[in-house]
C-alpha cells in the first residue's frame, strides 16, 4: 500500500480511539471526550489536516510530557465582558471549550463576551467553537496563533503562523454562514497530507529554503515557508500577511502569550523557539449575543435573505454557482456520516503508532 493509497472508517470508531487515547495520558474522561469530538468533528467536515491525522502529534507532545494533561486553567484578569485565562499548559483542546464557554457566559450576562488565553496549546479547528455559541443564539469568533511557518510579505523564512480565524452567523430556515480559514495561502496542515499523499501543492502557497516559489511540498517542510493569502504584492499578499499579523496580536500580545516566530512548537519535529516573550499559544474567543444588537428572528431571517441573494448570483462559467460560506463542509459531513471518513495510509500508519505507543487497540 502506497502512502497515497486511502482506507475508509467509521467516525464513530475513530472518535473513540481518539477518546480512549486521550484518557490513556492521564485527560479526564469528559474532557478525553470533547477533545475526540473536536477531532471527530474536523474529519466529517472535510478538514483532514486538523482531525484524527493530529493524534500522533497530540500523543508525542503528552508522552514526553511537553503538555499537561491535567491543566487547572484560571482567570488572571476580568471585567464583567472580559478575561485573560492561564491555561496551565494544557491540551488546546480542553484550554479552548473551557475558555469558550467563559466567553460564552459573560456574552449571556452582559451581551458580549471576549476572553484572551495564555499557556495553551494547538486548539483543533477554530470552526467547532464558533458552532458551540450557534447553540445559545450568539454569534462566535474563534482564533489562534500556531507555531511559525508563514513567511511575512517580502519575507524568506518563517515568522508567524498559519493563524486561522472562524466566526459563524446562525440563518432560520437556511443553515448557518460558517467561516473557518487560515491567514496563509493554505493550512500547513494541507501540505503535511500533500507529502502524505504523494501530491504537489499549488504554485503560490509556499517558498522553498532559498526563498523561491515552489509546488513540492517537501521543499517547503524542508526550511521552506508558507505564504500569506494572496502570497505576491501584486496578488493582495499584503493583505493576507496583515490578517496574519491581527490574529497573532489578539492572540499573542493581548493574551501575555508568546507571539510571531517565539510560539511553541505544536510537534517534536520543529525546531524550539529562540526564546520566549510570553506564556505557551495563545486564543481569542469572542461570543455576541444576538439580542443584544437587534432581534434574533429578524436577523435570522435577513441572513436567510443574504444566502438566497447571493445563492442566485449567475455562476462562473464552469461552476454551479457561489458557494456560501460553510457549504464544503456540510457537503462533506453529510457524506462521510453516510459513508465514513477517508484516512490516507500514512495518516493510518501514524494511527497504528499511536497505538503501539499507548496499548490502546486500533486495528
Amino acid at each position: 500500500m502506497t502512502a497515497a493509497e486511502v482506507v475508509v472508517f467509521e467516525h464513530e470508531r475513530l472518535c473513540e480511539f481518539s477518546r480512549r487515547v486521550f484518557q490513556h495520558f492521564g485527560v479526564g474522561t469528559a474532557e478525553s471526550e470533547e477533545a475526540a469530538l473536536i477531532l471527530s468533528q474536523a474529519d466529517l467536515r472535510g478538514i483532514d489536516s486538523h482531525g484524527i491525522a493530529r493524534l500522533h502529534a497530540y500523543s508525542r507532545m503528552l508522552n514526553s510530557g511537553r503538555i499537561n494533561p491535567t491543566p487547572e486553567m484560571r482567570v488572571v484578569r476580568e471585567t464583567p465582558g472580559t478575561a485573560t485565562v492561564d491555561g496551565d499548559n494544557g491540551l488546546g483542546l480542553v484550554v479552548g471549550p473551557w475558555a469558550n464557554r467563559l466567553a460564552l457566559d459573560k456574552a449571556e450576562s452582559v451581551g458580549t463576551g471576549w476572553v484572551a488565553v495564555r499557556g495553551s496549546n494547538h486548539f483543533g479547528i477554530a470552526g467547532y467553537y464558533v458552532l458551540e455559541a450557534l447553540a445559545r443564539d450568539q454569534l462566535g469568533w474563534a482564533m489562534t496563533n500556531t507555531t511559525k511557518i508563514v513567511a511575512p510579505m517580502w519575507g524568506a523564512e518563517r515568522m508567524l503562523g498559519t493563524n486561522p480565524l472562524a466566526i459563524a452567523f446562525p440563518g432560520l430556515e437556511e443553515p448557518p454562514i460558517v467561516i473557518d480559514m487560515a491567514s496563509p495561502a493554505a493550512a500547513f496542515g494541507k501540505v503535511e497530507m500533500a507529502i502524505r499523499e504523494g501530491k504537489k501543492i499549488p504554485e503560490g502557497w509556499a517558498i522553498d529554503s532559498s526563498g523561491q516559489p515552489t509546488i513540492e511540498p517537501e521543499e517547503m517542510a524542508d526550511g521552506g515557508a508558507m505564504l500569506p493569502l494572496g502570497s505576491t504584492r501584486e496578488r493582495g499578499g499584503h493583505k493576507g500577511y496583515c490578517l496574519g499579523a491581527l490574529i497573532d496580536i489578539l492572540s499573542g500580545v493581548l493574551s501575555g502569550a508568546n507571539w510571531g516566530p517565539f510560539t511553541p512548537v505544536f510537534t517534536t519535529d520543529f525546531e524550539e523557539p529562540p526564546r520566549s516573550v510570553g506564556v505557551g499559544l495563545g486564543h481569542l474567543f469572542g461570543a455576541m449575543r444576538i439580542d443584544a444588537f437587534i432581534e434574533p428572528l429578524e436577523f435570522k431571517r435577513q441572513i436567510d435573505d443574504w444566502i438566497r441573494t447571493f445563492r442566485k448570483t449567475s455562476p462562473a462559467p464552469g461552476t454551479d454557482g457561489p458557494l456560501i460560506p460553510g457549504d464544503p463542509e456540510r457537503e462533506a459531513e453529510s457524506q462521510r456520516k453516510a459513508s465514513g471518513v477517508p484516512l490516507v495510509s500514512a495518516v493510518v500508519s501514524d494511527l497504528r503508532a499511536v497505538s503501539v505507543m499507548t496499548g490502546v487497540p486500533f486495528d
